[in-house]
Formats: C-alpha cells, structure tokens, sequence
C-alpha cells in the first residue's frame, strides 16, 4: 500500500475535507497511489462545487431551463388562442 503525501493530507484537512477522503486521496496521488480513487474524489467534489454554484446563482439550472420553456409554451398556446379568437370574431362578422 503507498505512503500518503503528508503535506496533501494537511492541504485537504485544513480546507475542509474529511480525514478519510483526504487520507485516500493523498494516498492515491502518492507513488503507487490508484489515481481512480482521486479522479472519483475530484469527480465528487467537483459536483458538488457546481450544485453549491448553482444554488448560489439562484436555483438549479434544470429548472430555470424548464421553467423558460413552459413560459415560451404558455405564449405560444396563448397567442395561438388569441388568433382562434380573432378567426372566429371575423366569421361570426360576416354573417
């Protein structure tokens, strides 16, 4: 098993980083380390770092995204009813 890269450990500890995810990373960095357990440790940071991002921006993007396209579709639907009208009120004009 590899030695732990003490000055990583102190780096990841004093940033916030819990002793065993800090502990295995160090490891895995280190010579002979497994670099998947890293990747998926930054992997794990990394999507949390976005979602406190993305909180901070307001909300989840997703939603945002959704919450646009509803109001397009509500225009759409709406305008397509106010055309309806309009046909209707001509028809009903002419006769």
């Amino acid at each position: 098993m590899a030695k732990r890269d003490d000055e990583l450990f102190k780096t990841l500890r004093a940033r916030g980083v819990r002793k065993k995810i800090a502990s295995e990373v160090s490891r895995a960095t280190s010579v002979g380390g497994s670099p998947k357990v890293a990747r998926k440790a930054i992997a794990d940071l990394a999507s949390v770092v976005g979602e406190v991002q993305d909180r901070l921006r307001g909300g989840p993007e997703k939603r945002r995204a959704a919450a646009k396209k509803a109001a397009l579709t509500r225009k759409r639907k709406a305008q397509k009813r106010s055309a309806a009208a309009k046909k209707g009120a001509r028809t009903r004009a002419r006769s």
